[in-house]
């Protein structure tokens, strides 16, 4: 039906327990779109309250609460075989999950911990999370792993999270061609500047009315996880400039791009291995 384009997926979305993150949004989306969803986090009580909200929008059996650690290799594992189990099977894998940080002052004030934090959960959690959930993609020859990482200008100024979410987005773009022909599909998705969540402190002055609010990630992600977005890989998406009312190859114009920015690298014919 072309008002639930999503009928028969089902997507398994981490971050997913934020009170008004863009891993609510999507979960939400999805659901109204006709795809059962797991919504994973390692909030047990609000995630309970997003699984209720997707349940008034998708039906009581459209989603399902799985309480785990992204970058714990047991939780990856049990997150996937409770989906597959309990929505009976799996075919989205959205990697949202990531803990923020801005550190003012160098590098050499940095507590080790928060930059090991930083890159267990936002470097570590995406590949786990994709890692324990491909060879069942594979098996079925159809799958979409989605990244949320951020801008360029966050990635080289902010640490340590711009260099935990580069890694994520240098991963799908090598993964995007290792999976190249399978039917399996990775891509990432970001909303495209400083977004009202909870990313966002207290003490930030900003007017949260001015920022992206995480509404916008909704009509993106739904397309990238459809059958219309076959064939559709290694691409970054900028969910602010994703205009639905385009025709799609103008939507693709104007909110895509390859992901990690290859143009910056050398030519393919003067790589190495």
């Amino acid at each position: 039906m072309a008002d639930k384009p999503l009928d028969g997926k089902v997507a398994l979305i981490t971050g997913a327990g934020s009170s008004m993150g863009m891993g609510r949004e999507m979960a939400l989306a999805l659901a109204e779109a006709g795809a059962r969803v797991a919504l994973m986090d390692v909030n047990a009580e609000q995630l309970e309250r997003n699984v209720n909200d997707a349940w008034e929008v998708g039906g009581d059996d459209c989603a399902l609460p799985i309480v785990g650690s992204v970058n714990s290799w047991d939780d990856a594992q049990r997150a996937v075989s409770e989906t597959i189990a309990g929505l009976g099977g799996l075919h989205v894998v959205i990697n949202n999950a990531g803990v923020p940080s801005r550190r003012p002052g160098g590098f050499w004030e940095l507590p080790p911990e928060e930059w090991v934090h930083a890159l267990s959960v936002n470097t570590n959690g995406p590949f786990l999370m994709a890692r324990a959930a491909i060879g069942h993609m594979r098996e079925q020859g159809w799958g979409r792993i989605v990244g949320v990482t951020t801008s360029l200008d966050t990635m080289i100024r902010n640490l340590p999270y711009g260099p935990s979410k580069s890694a994520h987005e240098s991963f799908i773009a090598i993964i995007a061609k290792q999976l190249d022909g399978s039917g399996v599909t990775a891509n990432v998705l970001i909303p495209g500047g400083a977004t009202n969540t909870n990313f966002i402190s207290d003490a930030d002055v900003r007017d949260r009315d001015t920022l992206i609010q995480p509404i916008v990630m909704r009509a993106p992600i739904v397309w990238l996880a459809s059958n219309e977005a076959d064939g559709t890989t290694g691409r970054r998406i900028i969910a602010s400039k994703w205009d639905a009312s385009l025709p799609i190859e103008q939507r693709l114009e104007a909110a895509a791009a390859p992901a990690a920015w290859p143009q910056l690298g050398r030519p393919a014919a003067e790589q190495g291995p």
